[in-house]
């Protein structure tokens, strides 16, 4: 879980840090990146949604239990990433070429890939050492392989 709280941690700092730059900047493509971010965090929040609803224990309606809700909202983020990113995407991109604008200053694009790869670069040293955890000395190719469940790691063990 540690690893999902750091990824989300990550995607709001870079969103703020897009956003602040597109502000300073009057850059609308810095803040269609900053939407892309905020997309990532809801991302991050329809995981953790999911892990919680798929720890329910089984009732009267679902006597199996809820276990396959994570996967349900796995997909659910598969869709956003490639639905409202994509389109986003499509539509900036449109809309840039439509209205072209001359290159500003790219000092803050700058700021704002160093800032992001601070954020990123500390968000995968914890996924990574979360991952060392869970792997119990199975080797890391072998580990990554056999690994099917988002969350856990069944079948290392």
């Amino acid at each position: 879980m540690r690893s999902i709280y750091s990824a989300l941690l990550a995607n709001i700092l870079i969103a703020l840090t897009k956003f602040i730059a597109g502000a300073l900047t009057n850059s609308s493509s810095m803040i269609a990146e900053g939407i892309h971010s905020t997309v990532d965090t809801v991302n991050q929040l329809l995981l953790l949604y999911g892990i919680k609803q798929s720890k329910k224990p089984a009732d009267q309606s679902r006597p199996f239990g809820y276990g396959k809700d994570l996967y349900f909202w796995s997909f659910m983020v598969s869709v956003l990433i490639f639905g409202l990113g994509g389109g986003l995407s499509i539509y900036q991109g449109i809309l840039h070429i439509v209205h072209a604008e001359p290159l500003g200053d790219p000092t803050w694009n700058y700021v704002v890939l160093g800032a992001s790869f601070v954020f990123e670069s500390a968000s995968l040293l914890v996924a990574i050492k979360e991952f060392n955890a869970a792997r119990e000395g199975v080797p890391f190719w072998k580990a990554i392989v056999r690994s099917k469940d988002p969350i856990k790691l069944p079948g290392i063990i």
